[in-house]
């Protein structure tokens, strides 16, 4: 890998000899930028004032020798990236050890050979380099990582504010709609009665895209404590809720008495089941026949499901139920707003420990389910 810069590099070389820095001046100049020192307290100063890119340094020096200069330089935090390769005579385990305990990344020893100190310094300088590199482009990471929660922040607080500002005059328009619906009952022109109820359908429709951007933003955000929920409340809730709905389909329910005991979170659970059941309604069988009902899964989890005698689902619409909202330009075999609530399931029961599918077949009917991990 190549690494370009918008600089010459900088070297320090510091050495006590005069001799020694004339020659490795001469042979490094061309190509560096050289700045030299004659002992381990200039190289400090040095080191502070132009920050190079590496330090060549020998071991033996007055005042203050290679190594602890090399460990002054590594416990300040505007020096310690600096590679320093020490230059010495000294060729004994022991010492080598030191000047790496030091911080040193590498040696090279007396008489000093130029094209293996070369060949050290330019893979050094490249380590180097490409350090500085992935420092800035994990800073740049950051800086867009927090620019990105900021817009996420803002788009939940304004997705808060237009879900508020929509929801109190839905509710309004169901209590108009429905005194208006007993008044015109009782007419022999059916027309305008037709007519409201098919804005009563579309305000219905608004209503549940707004509960849906509820509990998305809730999803996203909100950090919830798990508890054992009594499931059997559960359901009688949302069968509760979903009475006029039964009617308006002529469905028709059947539960199993008990319910095991599992891990999840009582609202978003309910949710879960006021989607699986109000699907099974609207989209199931003339008239809709619902089986809820639980079993016991895979690894310690509890199945619970929903069967509908509707006319099932090709391999092909399988395939777009519980996609993640990034793939849903690529639906084009049934409703969004279909396959958005079961996304909102799946993102719900992950985040409680479970798992989503459905167990389909063309005439047959479908069996929409979820897992939650037992207790016990």
């Amino acid at each position: 890998m190549n690494i370009t810069t918008s600089k010459q590099n900088t070297l320090l070389i510091v050495d006590d000899e005069p001799i020694n820095l004339n020659l490795l001046m001469s042979y490094l100049e061309d190509r560096y930028d050289v700045r030299v020192a004659q002992n381990g307290e200039e190289a400090l100063i040095e080191a502070n004032k132009t920050k190079p890119d590496l330090i060549l340094m020998d071991v033996r020096m007055p005042k203050l020798d290679g190594f602890e200069a090399c460990r002054r330089l590594k416990a300040n935090g505007e020096t310690n990236d600096i590679p320093v390769i020490f230059m010495t005579a000294l060729v004994d385990t022991g010492d080598k050890v030191k000047g790496f305990e030091a911080g040193a990344v590498d040696y090279v020893t007396k008489p000093i050979q130029y094209k293996e100190m070369l060949a050290r310094i330019n893979a050094h300088l490249s380590l180097r380099n490409l350090q500085i590199v992935l420092e800035q482009q994990n800073t740049a990471i950051e800086q867009k990582n927090l620019e990105l929660q900021r817009q996420n922040l803002e788009l939940d607080a304004l997705a808060q504010i237009v879900v508020s500002d929509l929801k109190k005059p839905l509710v309004r328009q169901a209590g108009f709609t429905n005194l208006l619906m007993k008044d015109l009952s009782v007419l022999q022109n059916k027309e305008p009665l037709n007519f409201l109820q098919e804005i009563e359908q579309s305000r219905q429709k608004m209503a549940d895209v707004v509960d849906n951007m509820v509990l998305l933003a809730n999803v996203r955000t909100q950090e919830v404590v798990m508890d054992a929920p009594d499931m059997g409340a559960i359901i009688a809730q949302v069968r509760h809720r979903l009475s006029h709905r039964v009617d308006k389909f002529q469905g028709k329910i059947v539960a199993q008495k008990t319910w095991p005991i599992v891990w999840g979170y009582s609202p978003w659970l309910e949710e879960v089941w006021t989607t699986y059941i109000s699907n099974a309604l609207e989209y199931g069988g003339t008239p809709p026949r619902i089986e809820l009902g639980a079993s016991p899964d895979e690894n310690d989890h509890i199945r619970f499901w929903v069967c509908d005698n509707g006319p099932g689902f090709t391999a092909k619409q399988k395939n777009h139920l519980f996609v993640s909202l990034s793939q849903f330009d690529k639906i084009d075999t049934l409703e969004k707003s279909y396959c958005l609530k079961l996304s909102i399931v799946q993102m719900v029961i992950e985040k409680c420990g479970g798992k989503v599918g459905v167990e389909t077949q063309v005439g047959r009917g479908s069996t929409f389910y979820f897992t939650l991990p037992g207790i016990g």
